[in-house]
């Protein structure tokens, strides 16, 4: 597996933080009828985290405390695109304790995972890479089936700092075609492996029609988050990177237990799950 280092965007300029491929407010209480999270449609109509028992069981049953109701999604997604270059982004504008979880590369294909995530309806992001995911395409077709959609990671995973524009469109728009051929629909989102980019991945992602290019503020490890501020705390809008790892790159844990570990913290900071991509 390779190693990542995150990326931090400030006035402009991308900073890079270590990362491995890398006082809480209080606990919100269940919702009224005891069911746990509310469920808020999405701009595409699907749901997350769900209300019904079902869903507040399976959170009981992975001991995971519930998270505070989910708001509506805003009518005006406060990351505008269009045209013009991709803005890049590593959280959205927002005042609502809520965050967004990502998944990248796609090594790991725990099966468990695909029920974990099926029970609990957090809604998440996968950016993936074909050289990855190429052995098994179907196992990423239930979690797309939840709600959960399939973004752009490039072809091969290279560092794109070091690769002509015409080498960095080619990782980017065969990707574009790949997974469209693979799973019906064409990524808006494209992040770059590592978080490395220059104003070259920023005019290859434009013509390969990327709509935003997206980073992250903490990274998931195994029991708790790397952080990009000094205060090591969630805050509203916080992108939260994750990747699909098994027990040989998490010294014996389990993608589902790390998961498991990321939702708990997300819950003790008082902070709930959105759908990214009813932001951007």
């Amino acid at each position: 597996m390779r190693i990542k280092a995150a990326g931090l965007i400030v006035s402009g300029l991308l900073l890079v933080t270590g990362c491995s491929s890398g006082a809480p407010s209080p606990k919100a209480a269940p919702t009224a009828s005891g069911t746990g999270p509310a469920a808020a449609p999405s701009q595409d109509g699907s749901t997350a985290p769900g209300a019904d028992a079902d869903t507040a069981a399976a959170f009981a049953k992975w001991k995971i405390e519930p998270m505070a109701p989910v708001p509506a999604p805003p009518k005006v997604k406060p990351v505008r695109t269009g045209a013009g270059v991709p803005p890049v982004v590593s959280d959205i504008p927002t005042k609502e304790k809520i965050v967004f979880v990502t998944f990248d590369d796609g090594a790991e294909k725990d099966p468990k995972f695909v029920t974990m995530m099926g029970e609990l309806k957090v809604p998440f992001t996968m950016f993936l890479t074909d050289d990855i995911i190429r052995n098994d395409y179907g196992y990423f077709k239930p979690l797309q089936k939840l709600g959960n959609p399939i973004q752009n990671h490039t072809l091969t995973h290279p560092n794109l700092r070091t690769e002509p524009e015409s080498a960095q469109r080619h990782e980017i728009c065969a990707q574009q075609t790949k997974l469209k051929a693979e799973y019906g629909t064409t990524p808006r989102l494209f992040r770059p492996p590592y978080g490395n980019l220059n104003e070259a991945t920023k005019a290859a992602a434009k013509s390969c029609g990327v709509q935003a290019i997206v980073l992250w503020r903490e990274s998931m490890q195994i029991k708790g988050m790397q952080y990009q501020r000094g205060d090591k705390k969630l805050h509203p809008g916080d992108i939260i990177l994750a990747h699909f790892r098994g027990p040989s790159e998490l010294k014996g844990t389990s993608m589902t237990t790390m998961t498991a570990n990321m939702l708990r913290e997300i819950s003790a900071q008082g902070f709930t799950v959105a759908r990214l991509e009813d932001y951007v």
